[in-house]
């Protein structure tokens, strides 16, 4: 056996700083520092990762002009109110949910490689992989609703109930998108090489259809409007136009946060103790 010797210009060009700050593992302070060093890591791969910035980003606003372009006034017509309203909050929440799958995805494919497994065995604070994802998930939302309102802006979207109404209407989306990025990133890390992650994408294109974001509830059979009307969906997208165009707005809102927060209490838990497997076992 040959004994491997570090090359000395080697060691002699490595200047690693010393710590002088450093945090202890579990205290707030680390778990906030090393929370958005994870952050930035994921935002920096996503925006360097071209499948991951079309389907959060440009898939959906080209989703909205799509509907725009085949769609044209008929639904408007049929409805007695713009279209636009119904399709701009539908798509930011489609963008949200769709976007987390693409993350899982990314999450599975960590764990597979041993890199969650790498950042368990760093001085970080345990929890801070998953809250640093989470705020990954909320910027990447509001970058993307944004992005959608931007898109609706030209297609006749308006802000219709003031700067407070609008705030809510960019935020909600953000809450929305956390309840279901705790879910999905529960099932990322219990899935193995099941593919449960994308069998949920086809739930979400069902709910997709099946809303109160394409036409009115009113529109469906009689007997499927009680399960459109209370689908989280069609909460969240009465919700959001409320906010820009007027009407009830509280009973739509809390609703939502009802199925937002429901979700986080169900799937956070499962989720954490997930993540910690698939660092520990990867």
């Amino acid at each position: 056996m040959t004994d491997v010797q570090p090359h000395p210009m080697a060691l002699d060009t490595l200047d690693f700083p010393e710590p002088n700050k450093p945090l202890p593992e579990t205290s707030l302070a680390a778990l906030w520092t090393h929370s958005l060093i994870q952050c930035k890591r994921l935002l920096t791969r996503w925006s360097r990762d071209t499948t991951t910035m079309i389907q959060a980003v440009l898939y959906p606003a080209l989703t909205l002009l799509m509907f725009r372009v085949v769609l044209g006034d008929s639904i408007s017509m049929a409805t007695g109110q713009p279209a636009v309203y119904g399709q701009v909050p539908l798509i930011a929440l489609i963008g949200a949910m769709f976007g987390s799958i693409v993350s899982a995805v990314g999450l599975k494919q960590e764990r597979i490689s041993g890199l969650l497994s790498r950042f368990w065995t760093m001085p970080t604070h345990r929890a801070a992989g998953l809250v640093g994802r989470m705020m990954a998930e909320a910027v990447r939302v509001l970058v993307t609703t944004i992005v959608i309102v931007a898109m609706g802006f030209a297609l006749g979207f308006r802000f219709n109930e003031g700067i407070l109404a609008a705030i809510g209407l960019i935020l909600l989306p953000i809450v929305f998108g956390l309840g279901f990025a705790v879910m999905i990133t529960f099932l990322a890390t219990i899935a193995g090489d099941a593919p449960l992650v994308e069998l949920v994408s086809i739930l979400c294109t069902l709910l997709m259809f099946f809303n109160s974001g394409f036409v009115p509830v009113a529109a469906y059979p009689p007997w499927l409007q009680p399960v459109v009307a209370a689908q989280p969906m069609s909460c969240a997208v009465d919700a959001m136009k409320a906010l820009a165009l007027g009407g009830p707005t509280l009973t739509p809102i809390l609703q939502t946060l009802a199925w937002s927060l429901g979700l986080v209490v169900i799937f956070l838990i499962p989720a954490i103790k997930g993540y910690r497997r698939a660092s520990t076992s990867g």
